[in-house]
């Protein structure tokens, strides 16, 4: 029997966690033995990730909302769903456009899903107004011979 290779995550919506969700799935994706580049670019995504729930999923709510977040590695791709139950986005396409921000007045640049889509394979992302937006991160590493 296969057993599956995965991690999962949950923290508060709080900015101090975003240095431990970088480093819980870097180590996960270290097994993978990635270059220092990919390396790099998994924790900018997952940091660009987390941080737009600080910022974004539940900024109108009294309470502090939670992350979730799964990393998977199947058949050498790596996978990892950042979700919050937050408030949604609107419009999914308009808030993937480069410098697009809902918070020009926190001097937000508008650039979290660019940076994303930069860094990964694959950025595909879901969401229902009212019930919260999960990012789903697709990384496909170098195949390399380990002597």
């Amino acid at each position: 029997m296969k057993c599956e290779n995965y991690v999962k995550l949950s923290f508060p919506a709080l900015s101090r966690h975003e240095s431990y969700a970088r480093a819980a799935v870097g180590a996960f994706v270290s097994q993978l033995d990635p270059t220092v580049d990919e390396l790099g670019s998994v924790k900018a995504a997952v940091s660009e990730a987390v941080t737009n729930c600080v910022v974004h999923a539940y900024s109108e709510c009294e309470t502090v909302g939670i992350i979730n977040i799964t990393a998977r590695i199947k058949d050498e791709e790596i996978y990892i769903k950042i979700a919050d139950k937050g408030c949604g986005i609107e419009d999914v396409k308009k808030a993937m456009e480069p410098l697009f921000t809902t918070k020009p007045e926190l001097e937000r640049s508008g650039l979290g899903f660019a940076v994303m889509e930069s860094c990964c394979d694959k950025v595909k992302v879901s969401s229902k107004v009212g019930k919260g937006t999960t990012v789903t991160l697709t990384f496909r590493f170098e195949k390399r011979v380990l002597k």
